[in-house]
């Protein structure tokens, strides 16, 4: 076993970390359709208003998985963050929704109702888990230590009616993966990090594990390098990695840097980096085993996208290079890029630029040896502001080159952003984003795009049965006028 004194094992059951006896479960309230969370972060005072804002129900891309097709269920499940807002000037407040689109029937039902957050900071959005029985199990988060985060369980398999509280703890940035057998790899976020070389982190990279969901080992330091880091992971059968960077100082989080993977196939006992060297961990320091690339050296900040494996098992990263956090278009190119491991060395190649570095996108690496990109590459209708009208790109030589092989979305009146990547995704359900104004609060519709490019759905604001079919999008303009007063 390879951890260092930091991260000493102790077992804990997380229903001691603030939560009484968890209620009995009862129905839950359905909503009347589907709608998302309008979010901004750290106004700039300039045209473009806000380091970052627009539709953030599928936000953000630390939040992995958000959804889950099922092939015993036939059915994708997905989660997402919705709003008490009905209409200008509403007061809003975050949603946590639990809903799924039936691949036999073609439909949606009302999305449920979990819990209401008390906050409008999408920061706190769910994620989601399926067990090997079927449960369905949410993971609310925390942005810091100011809220409690949750754990509930689906009391049957495969239903979203009821669910049971497991659990109030806290942590941030959830990334839960399920392998059969061995149980829970959580890996999360938690703020007020060890000082290490004589910096406070604001915040470290952890991970505990579960055999049932209920009683957990940990958390474990995996790593907190000066003042933090944000990470991104995936699950590839018993394999789980992530990739990661750091936050210097003095700027912190505004001045995200390099890029480092680890992976483990032992649910944590074990990380190793790519070329499979086993790793003390935590991590500390900025030059380390796990350095894939090294962005300060060339003046870049780093955003990480997603992560991914090609047909060898080897992993692919996809992030985004910019040259300052501000918005606009003096801190371009912001530059679309993967690294992957070849087996040697990792290989970091272009993709295409776009104008945010807010812009979000998933990678797919196809059984054929395709590889994919669903993201907002292409200018959209608050231009700068995050997101953008979506698009589709293909490359059949592993990332050597790119071809936009179609734009999903056209004269749209809001900005799409965080195109996500179901688990397991079915053809028919590939990704799923949300659109959003991208300077002012706005309503924000979600949406969904089979693997083919060619049938870009929105699943319904407002309905009036227990069920309806999604509404096709045609030009990015769906038939309804909402409350913003665009179509949509």
């Amino acid at each position: 076993m390879i951890r260092s004194a930091l991260a000493l094992r102790v077992t804990i059951s997380l229903l001691a970390l603030g939560a009484a006896t968890p209620p009995r479960s009862a129905p839950l309230p359905r909503d009347d359709g589907y709608r998302g969370i309008w979010y901004f972060n750290q106004p700039t005072k300039d045209e473009y208003r806000y380091k970052y804002s627009g539709g953030m129900a599928t936000y953000p891309q630390q939040h992995i998985p958000i959804a889950i097709y099922s092939e015993r269920a036939r059915k994708t499940f997905f989660v997402y963050g919705g709003t008490t807002a009905r209409g200008p000037g509403d007061r809003q407040e975050l949603l946590h929704i639990v809903s799924y689109y039936d691949h036999e029937t073609g439909r949606v039902p009302r999305p449920v109702i979990l819990l209401n957050k008390r906050t409008d900071d999408a920061h706190d959005n769910p994620v989601l888990s399926i067990d090997s029985i079927g449960h369905l199990w949410v993971f609310s988060a925390a942005h810091g230590t100011a809220r409690p985060a949750f754990i509930h369980r689906s009391v049957r398999p495969y239903s979203i009616d009821e669910f049971e509280l497991v659990a109030t703890t806290n942590f941030s940035y959830p990334q839960p993966w399920y392998v059969p057998e061995n149980g829970f790899l959580f890996l999360h976020t938690r703020y007020g990090g060890p000082r290490t070389l004589g910096l406070q982190a604001i915040r470290g990279l952890y991970w505990s594990t579960s055999a049932d969901g209920r009683t957990w080992e940990g958390p474990h330091l995996l790593a907190s390098i000066e003042q933090g880091d944000y990470q991104i992971s995936w699950c590839d059968g018993r394999r789980i990695a992530t990739a990661f960077d750091h936050h210097p100082p003095p700027l912190g989080l505004n001045a995200r840097a390099n890029i480092y993977y680890l992976e483990t196939e032992d649910v944590g006992r074990t990380w190793r980096t790519a070329d499979g060297r086993p790793v003390n961990v935590p991590l500390t320091t900025v030059d380390n085993p796990a350095l894939v690339f090294d962005s300060r050296t060339r003046g870049l900040l780093v955003y990480l996208k997603d992560l991914a494996f090609d047909a060898e098992g080897r992993p692919v990263i996809l992030f985004l290079t910019s040259r300052g956090f501000e918005p606009g278009p003096e801190n371009g190119p912001r530059q679309w890029m993967t690294a992957r491991w070849t087996g040697r060395e990792w290989e970091v190649r272009p993709i295409t630029t776009s104008l945010n570095n807010y812009d979000h996108g998933s990678l797919y690496i196809e059984s054929d040896g395709a590889w994919r990109i669903i993201g907002p590459t292409e200018p959209g209708p608050q231009p700068y502001n995050p997101g953008g009208e979506m698009a589709m790109w293909l490359s059949h030589d592993r990332g050597a080159s790119w071809r936009k092989i179609r734009q999903l979305t056209l004269h749209s009146p809001r900005n799409h952003n965080y195109a996500r990547r179901p688990l397991n995704a079915h053809p028919d359900f590939y990704a799923i984003w949300a659109d959003g104004h991208g300077r002012q609060p706005s309503e924000s519709a979600l949406y969904f795009v089979n693997r083919n490019g060619d049938r870009v759905r929105r699943l319904p604001m407002m309905m009036k049965g227990d069920e309806a079919e999604p509404e096709p999008v045609e030009n990015g303009t769906p038939s309804v006028q909402g409350w913003d007063g665009h179509r949509g």
